[in-house]
C-alpha cells in the first residue's frame, strides 16, 4: 500500500485504476465500507466501474498503492459478478456526502451544531485496517451570505453518519460528478436510490441534467421527467436534442405530451413535433433536426468557428452541410456536404460553396434504417444527409443515432448490461 495513510474518498472518484502490468481495468466509482458494534466502520473495498460499464467490487486487500491519479491493483484477476450493497455497508459518496448532521464534540455545552458532510477520510489502522476515521464537515452559519467553518472531525464527533436522513443535498455529490461524462452520472444515478436520485435530479442544472437523460434507458428517463413539475420538464425537453426528446416524449401519454408542448417554446417544440411524424424504424425517425447548415457563400473560416462550439456532439461537427437560404430547416435546396478535414486543407477566405463534396446523394425521410446503415458504412460516412421530397434538408442521420438503434433496446439498462 503507498505510504499515504490518510486518503480523502471524494477525490479517488473516477481515478483510473490498473493492474500490475500498468493496464487499466477500469475507474472508481465508491468506496464501501461495514457497519460495526463500535465505530468507525472499516472499509471493506471500492466499486469499480469496468467496461459494458459493470459495476464490481474490489476488495481493499488488493490495493497496493493509492495516489491523486492512479489506483493500482496486486492483480489483474477480479470477481467480475456485478455490485450490489448489502446489509450492514454504506456507500461514502451515495450514503454520506451532502448529509446533515450534528457536531458533538466534547466539552460543547448548549444546542447540537449543524453541519453538512463535504467528504469522508479512510485512514490505515496499525493493524493494516482501513476504517472511516475523518469527516469533514461544513458548519451552517443560518445566513445564506456566509460560509460556515469546514471542520475536520473523529467519526465519533459526529452524529447522524448512520440511517436515513430526512434531507441529504447534493451539493458536494455534484462536485464530484462535475468532472464525468454525461453517460457515466447516468450510470451513477442508475444506482443511486430513488430519494438520492431526485436530489441529484433537483440540484443539477437543466442542460446538464438534458445531457444525462439523453443517456438514460427510455423507463428512467420517463420516471424522472415526471418526477419534475412541468414547467421544469418542459424546460429539460427544450435542452435535449430534438430526436432524443421526440423519442422521450412518444413514451408519454398523449395528454400529457401536448400539455408539455403547450409549455415549450414554439421555436423549440416544433422541430421536436415535425420529427414526431415519420414512421419509427426509418431515417426520419431518428435523424437530428439541427446538423451544421451554411449557405455556399459561407467562408471556410466562418465554417470552422461553426463547428468549434463546444455544444456540438463529435458526429455533428464532424461536417457541415450546405444549403441555399434559409439555413434552418426544411432549408433550400441541399447543394452538398464538407467535412471537417477538407476545411482544415482549404484557405480560410475560400467559400465552402466552392469546396462542396455532392457525390454522395441524400436520402429520404422514409428510407429504412438497414439502408442507412449499409450506406454510411460503404462510404465510411459520419452522416447522412436526409431530404424532403423537394430536395431540402430536413436533418442528418449520424452514426451514434444508427449504434443506438443496432444495439439492443435495454442497452443502456445497467441490469441488462
Amino acid at each position: 500500500m503507498t505510504t499515504a495513510t490518510r486518503v480523502y474518498l471524494a477525490r479517488l472518484a473516477d481515478i483510473a485504476i490498473y493492474d500490475p502490468n500498468g493496464d487499466q481495468v477500469g475507474r472508481v466509482r465508491d468506496t464501501v465500507a461495514r457497519l460495526r458494534l463500535s465505530p468507525p466502520p472499516r472499509v471493506i473495498g471500492l466499486v469499480a466501474e469496468i467496461q459494458a460499464r459493470r459495476r464490481i467490487f474490489v476488495p481493499i486487500g488488493r490495493v497496493t498503492s493509492l495516489d491523486p491519479d492512479a489506483v493500482v491493483l496486486s492483480t489483474g484477476t477480479l470477481n467480475l459478478r456485478r455490485f450490489e450493497k448489502r446489509p450492514g455497508e454504506i456507500l461514502v459518496l451515495e450514503d454520506l456526502l451532502d448529509r446533515r448532521v450534528s457536531i458533538v464534540q466534547p466539552g460543547d455545552s448548549g444546542p447540537q451544531r449543524a453541519a453538512t458532510v463535504v467528504d469522508v477520510a479512510m485512514e490505515q489502522q496499525r493493524t493494516g485496517d482501513w476504517t472511516l476515521a475523518r469527516v469533514a464537515v461544513r458548519e451552517h452559519t443560518g445566513r445564506l451570505t456566509r460560509r460556515g467553518q469546514l471542520l475536520q472531525l473523529d467519526w465519533s464527533e459526529v452524529s447522524g453518519l448512520v440511517g436515513v436522513p430526512e434531507a441529504q443535498g447534493a451539493a458536494n455529490l455534484l462536485a464530484v460528478l462535475d468532472k464525468m461524462r454525461a453517460a457515466d452520472v447516468a450510470n451513477v444515478m442508475q444506482d443511486l436510490s430513488g430519494r438520492r436520485r431526485m436530489e441529484l435530479v433537483a440540484a443539477l442544472e437543466d442542460d446538464r441534467l438534458a445531457d444525462v437523460l439523453e443517456e438514460l434507458p427510455e423507463d428512467d428517463q420517463v420516471e424522472i421527467l415526471a418526477a419534475l413539475d412541468k414547467e421544469r420538464a418542459a424546460d429539460i425537453l427544450e435542452e435535449m436534442d430534438p430526436d432524443d426528446a421526440a423519442d422521450l416524449l412518444a413514451e408519454l401519454p398523449l395528454a400529457e405530451r401536448e400539455e408539455l408542448f403547450g409549455l415549450m417554446e414554439p421555436d423549440e417544440a416544433n422541430p421536436v413535433r415535425q420529427l414526431m411524424i415519420y414512421r419509427p424504424g426509418t431515417s426520419g425517425s431518428v435523424m437530428t433536426s439541427e446538423p451544421v447548415i451554411l449557405s455556399p457563400d459561407t467562408t471556410v473560416a466562418e465554417a470552422l468557428a461553426a463547428i468549434r462550439e463546444p455544444q456540438l456532439a463529435p458526429a455533428i461537427a464532424a461536417q457541415v452541410f450546405v444549403c441555399r437560404p434559409p439555413t434552418a430547416t426544411p432549408t433550400g435546396r441541399y447543394l452538398g456536404m464538407v467535412h471537417f478535414q477538407r476545411l482544415l486543407r482549404e484557405p480560410p477566405s475560400e467559400l465552402v460553396g466552392g469546396v462542396v463534396a455532392n457525390d454522395i446523394d441524400p436520402i429520404p425521410a422514409e428510407t429504412p434504417l438497414l439502408e442507412v446503415t449499409r450506406l454510411m458504412a460503404t462510404y465510411d460516412l459520419i452522416a447522412m444527409p436526409v431530404v424532403d421530397s423537394s430536395d431540402r434538408l430536413v436533418g442528418a442521420v449520424t452514426v451514434d443515432d444508427v449504434l443506438d438503434q443496432l444495439l439492443p433496446p435495454d442497452w443502456r439498462d445497467r441490469d441488462h448490461a
